[in-house]
């Protein structure tokens, strides 16, 4: 909560910056209480971090009805407020980011009221941050569909950041990056690529897709396997012994005529039948 107040007009609620993403909004409410009837409100504006080139953030304040009582697009930077019989009056500040917005771009609104009773300020920030986006694909075609994405990535304006497909997560694909109708219109040409999931993901909830998995990791002594690669590719083996810290296993070749142990590395095989 922030609120800075003199005499008998005050400004009280969240206050403070947010996180904000291109072409959505961000919202704070407070309120304004006095002992005089009458106050005037005055909102200074300012963007960064390079003012000269900033896109333009849309301000508006709204009282408790929903009805717009000023905007940033306004040529005064001041409204008058009633508040009658002296009661504390509620509003909600709204600003939109805008869909071209880049990694760091700002907006700072500072409100002060003033009234015969005294004078009180509040601050309100918004950043804007890249969005995380979950992409449908055809089945099995997610790495497919990531390279394509990738080297669009490299052409004109990045409006990609990132493409990630984590491994055994099948028909989706994560892309981040800043504009969101952009990122849509990226996708529209890949034919192996569908359409976005409605809404915006977070690096918490794909956080565990980050985190490297041992490829021995659901593989015991006694699996029945087979090996997808290497000299003995397409043989059934079964598991002798697993090293979890070096991520391999030794195996013993089936159908051989003499069992001799093999090691390979965990992603090296595909079990076929676990150990009863």
């Amino acid at each position: 909560m922030s609120d800075l107040g003199i005499g008998g007009t005050r400004m009280m609620g969240e206050g403070g910056k947010k996180d904000v993403r291109a072409g959505t909004v961000a919202v704070w409410q407070f309120k304004l209480a006095s002992n005089s009837s009458k106050a005037v409100m005055k909102f200074d504006v300012s963007t960064g971090p390079d003012k000269d080139d900033a896109p333009e953030w849309n301000v508006t304040l709204f009282d408790s009805t929903g009805d717009e009582l000023w905007s940033n697009y306004r040529s005064k930077n001041e409204k008058d407020i009633d508040l009658p019989d002296n009661k504390p009056k509620e509003f909600k500040l709204e600003v939109i980011c805008p869909k071209g917005a880049r990694y760091g771009d700002e907006v700072n609104i500072k409100i002060t009221t003033a009234s015969q009773e005294g004078t009180s300020t509040l601050a309100f920030g918004a950043v804007a941050r890249q969005s995380i986006m979950v992409l449908k694909t055809q089945m099995d075609q997610e790495k497919s569909v990531a390279d394509s994405l990738m080297s669009k990535a490299q052409l004109g304006e990045k409006d990609i950041y990132a493409v990630f497909s984590p491994p055994g997560l099948r028909g989706y694909v994560f892309v981040e990056g800043m504009n969101t109708d952009r990122l849509r219109e990226k996708t529209r040409d890949i034919k192996k690529a569908r359409s976005f999931v409605e809404g915006e993901t977070d690096i918490e909830e794909i956080s565990h897709y980050l985190v490297p998995v041992s490829a021995v990791i659901g593989i015991v002594e006694g699996d029945l396997v087979e090996l997808i690669n290497g000299p003995f590719k397409g043989e059934i083996a079964r598991v002798q012994q697993i090293d979890q810290s070096k991520e391999e296993i030794t195996v013993e070749l089936i159908e051989a005529m003499v069992p001799i142990p093999v090691t390979v590395k965990g992603d090296s095989v595909r079990v076929i039948e676990k150990e009863k």
